[in-house]
């Protein structure tokens, strides 16, 4: 046997583990989020008993604190950044910026479709759904042992949304009453509006907007300076709007002077004025969403194991949700589907040559969807697949990542994936490069 060879060996043995088994995985293209479940907010009455999510458990997104906040930098492969969350009435460029993690079955949605977090630009307005640290040991980013309302406890994201998104799941709805613009910027006044029925009232609020706004209408996309010409708006001074109910992107800009500072005052991106251009940007966004998947593999996480002989085994496990249904279209009974351990963080993990060069591999034995509302973060479909070669990885409560061989093996970027001597620590990225608290 040459000296390849054995190294080969030597390395695959390592991740055998006897046993034999059959594999269940939830799966589903339906989106996991509950439409009318908002979670409370710290300006709320507070949870009276503290919740911390627990592994192999999806928790009710009911149980979350929510904050918003500008997106100011992303760690994409490690899932991780930070915000700058807006709180009270102090002044947002002072707040320091506040780090969170993905859980990992954590969902982030932009322009009202799936995505991940290298889509969201920097200085966009998010709103999140967070909970505490599952294991504070292990945390990707600092726990914060002195809460503050710029730096809440629960960092660790469930649900991450832009502006168009979160009013969307909500029902609400901004309304355009009146524009003032100098020379292609200026100011609009609007509201946004809570779902119908509701009887809460919508205060005013003043967003500024420029030159560089980016408004869509249909299947055309238009600038200030195009509905200057076409005497929509008019080129200077005041117009009244009328209420004009419109989907809007929010960021945040350096806004007023040392002497008359801006407190919370934010900026248009983008206008939706019609559902047919809102479907078509989701429409885009799903698409660049489902690329990616494709290339990295759907994740979920191992409920149950049952070792047999010879590495032979038996997993029960549930993909994460909020996918599109075409990705699980190919996982179909008697077709072949692979499985490779990931850290929570979604790495990859298994082999320096690649994600797939030490993956299970087996048979999808059936396919089964759950009826019913699915929790958040769960994708509400069962898979039941047996493989011939269980490796270390996959054990109940961890995560993995799985693919339908028919998809197209490519190899992912080096800082997407761990590779063989990896330590405990390198699944959890250290959290070095954020504040001290």
């Amino acid at each position: 046997m040459g000296k390849a060879v054995k190294q080969f060996f030597v390395r695959r043995s390592s991740f055998l583990v006897l046993g034999s088994s059959l594999l269940v995985i939830c799966l589903s293209g339906i989106r996991a989020i509950a439409a009318n479940a908002e979670p409370k907010s710290k300006n709320q009455e507070q949870v009276a008993a503290i919740f911390r999510p627990e592994a192999g458990k999806f928790p009710p997104i009911e149980k979350s604190v929510s904050y918003e906040g500008e997106l100011v930098f992303v760690d994409h492969a490690n899932r991780r950044g930070s915000i700058r969350v807006k709180a009270g009435s102090d002044v947002l460029y002072r707040n320091a910026p506040h780090p969170f993690a993905m859980l990992p079955y954590g969902i982030v949605r932009y322009h009202g479709a799936a995505a991940d977090l290298r889509d969201v630009p920097i200085g966009t307005m998010l709103h999140v759904s967070a909970f505490l640290p599952p294991d504070p040991n292990t945390s990707a980013v600092p726990v914060v042992k002195n809460p503050t309302v710029e730096h809440p406890a629960e960092n660790h994201v469930i649900l991450l949304e832009d502006e168009p998104s979160y009013c969307q799941r909500t029902g609400k709805t901004w309304k355009l009453k009146e524009i003032d613009l100098q020379k292609i910027q200026g100011m609009v006044i609007a509201s946004l509006e809570p779902k119908e029925g509701s009887d809460s009232k919508a205060a005013e609020q003043k967003l500024t907007l420029n030159a560089a706004t980016r408004i869509w209408r249909g299947r055309e996309s238009l600038t200030i300076a195009d509905l200057i010409a076409e005497g929509i708006w008019s080129a200077s001074g005041k117009k009244s709007l009328g209420g004009q109910a419109v989907r809007l992107g929010l960021t945040w800009l350096p806004a007023g002077t040392w002497e008359n500072r801006v407190e919370h005052q934010f900026h248009i991106s983008d206008i939706w004025l019609d559902d047919l251009a809102m479907q078509r940007s989701a429409q885009q966004q799903a698409s660049q969403h489902q690329t990616l998947i494709r290339t990295r593999w759907l994740s979920g996480w191992v409920d149950t194991v049952e070792y047999g002989k010879f590495g032979h085994a038996t997993v029960t496990a549930t993909l994460f949700g909020d996918m599109d249904a075409t990705l699980f279209a190919d996982l179909t009974p008697g077709s072949m589907m692979i499985m490779n351990p990931a850290t929570d963080t979604l790495k990859h993990m298994g082999d320096s040559y690649g994600n797939a060069h030490m993956a299970s591999k087996g048979t999808i034995l059936d396919v089964i969807r759950a009826s019913g509302v699915s929790p958040t973060g769960s994708s509400g479909v069962q898979v039941r697949f047996e493989t011939d070669l269980i490796i270390e990885g996959i054990r109940p409560s961890r995560v993995v990542r799985v693919r339908p061989a028919s998809w197209t093996d490519v190899a992912v970027p080096r800082e997407e994936y761990l590779g063989v001597g990896a330590q405990h620590e390198d699944r959890f990225p250290s959290p070095a490069i954020f504040p001290k608290y």
